[in-house]
């Protein structure tokens, strides 16, 4: 018995009340539109009543939609952030916003500097620095360094600033010292350990510490008002608003925004002809992850970089046969399977470089694979999370590279690209059977 298919008004009603994105689709299955909700059920709700379907911004939108789907997301913020990524890689017909290549905005200080200095940024530097971010609201962010300089009195500015230089000691500092919002180390008016420690409460601050700061601000807030100081009551509310905010952030880790750290192409690839000491540097990868839908049906994507750059082309998106339940290992079996015995029927080039999303495990399966086909492998890796570990064949220990090296940071875009092509299967998935790859 076929499982009952329902309109996307009705299917919205089954929707939970929590954060996340939601999908609208047209006949032919394509996403049109991606939208973000604190509340899935009443958000996506919204566009199947008689005010979306007369309402200007929302009537053409409505007229196509034939389902609709979504995907949870752990907090507003997240929802967010999901958003923008799902906007950028999808191009939906009527997202208008978010599609450019402007990313959220990071809180960046740098570390290796005598005097860091604090800064607001789109392009954060990869080494030296300290991130936070990214901050889904450009506008609280700038609002609630303010905050943070009148506390800290740390340096916003681009000077280079050296304390074996004696000429420092005759620089005029900025207007910032004279209200009390920089310490003017441009003027040695501050040493450099004592500027390091403003630094330091700074960042214990970003990193969550903050309840006593809080609690001293509320106090001048409550004595203010009660001085009948409304003026200074309302500010000190706000700021107290703007640290609170500082949470209201992705992490730099977790949430990658691939447009803002630039890749090294070449330099990854010559770095990769090192450590894996190949004969000659590399020129395509593929890259291949699996993902799980809703916990049930299995998806995997391939993804082929040449060059060290992404060719989309390439890509491809297989739905799992084979496999019952959740079950990687297997998943991946099937996949490598899959792929390289057309590529072996079809007389087609095998990849140079062949990248699975796991650790040992799922580089086994992928080596199973080939021996069940009697194929020669290309060269063969993974790439497990967490520690960012590479595992070979005949290594008993994974390799362990800077963070820093361009090979693993082109490792990692391959990684992650695949991981996001596999995701977005998920919402892509048409309910026709999917032709024969």
């Amino acid at each position: 018995m076929s499982e009952e298919v329902l309109p996307p008004g009705e299917k919205v009603k089954q929707f939970p009340t929590t954060p996340g994105v939601y999908l609208m689709k047209d006949a032919q299955g394509r996403v049109i539109y991606v939208g973000k909700a604190k509340n899935l059920r009443n958000r996506a709700g919204h566009y199947f009543t008689k005010a979306a379907a007369e309402d200007l911004r929302t009537a053409d939108l409505v007229k196509l939609i034939v389902d609709v789907d979504f995907l949870p997301a752990p907090s507003e913020v997240d929802a967010l952030l999901l958003e923008a990524r799902l906007v950028k890689d999808i191009q939906p017909r009527f997202n208008v916003e978010l599609k450019d290549n402007k990313s959220f905005p990071y809180l960046q200080i740098r570390t290796r500097e005598e005097f860091p200095r604090v800064e607001f940024t789109r392009v954060p530097r990869r080494r030296g620095v300290k991130l936070y971010g990214p901050f889904t609201s450009a506008k609280s962010l700038r609002y609630a360094m303010q905050v943070l300089q009148r506390i800290f009195q740390f340096r916003t500015c681009s000077l280079d600033i050296k304390s074996d230089d004696p000429r420092w000691r005759w620089f005029r500092p900025c207007i910032l010292h004279s209200i009390r919002q920089c310490t003017a180390p441009c003027n040695f008016r501050v040493t450099r350990d004592e500027y390091r420690k403003q630094i330091r409460s700074l960042r214990l601050v970003l990193e969550g510490k903050k309840e006593k700061l809080l609690a001293e601000m509320e106090r001048e807030m409550l004595a203010a008002s009660t001085a009948l100081l409304f003026e200074k009551a309302a500010r000190l509310r706000d700021d107290i608003q703007a640290l609170q905010n500082l949470g209201l952030r992705g992490d730099v880790d977790r949430d990658v925004q691939p447009e803002v750290f630039a890749i090294e192409p070449r330099k990854g690839l010559v770095g990769l002809r090192k450590i894996l000491g190949l004969p000659k540097t590399p020129r395509t990868i593929e890259g291949i992850d699996i993902a799980h839908l809703q916990g049930n049906e299995t998806v995997a994507s391939l993804v082929t970089f040449i060059d060290g750059l992404p060719f989309k082309p390439a890509y491809r998106r297989y739905r799992i046969k084979s496999v019952e339940g959740v079950d990687d290992f297997a998943s991946i079996r099937e996949v490598v399977t899959r792929r390289f015995r057309r590529l072996k029927r079809e007389e087609e080039v095998f990849p140079d470089i062949l990248l699975i999303d796991g650790g040992k495990g799922q580089l086994n399966a992928a080596i199973d694979a080939f021996r069940m086909l009697a194929i020669e492998p290309p060269v063969l890796i993974s790439l497990a999370k967490r520690e960012e570990e590479v595992y070979r064949p005949d290594a008993d220990e994974p390799l362990r590279l800077s963070r820093h090296a361009a090979a693993l940071r082109l490792l990692q875009y391959v990684r992650d690209e695949a991981h996001r092509f596999a995701q977005h299967y998920h919402h892509l998935l048409r309910r026709k059977k999917l032709q024969e790859e």
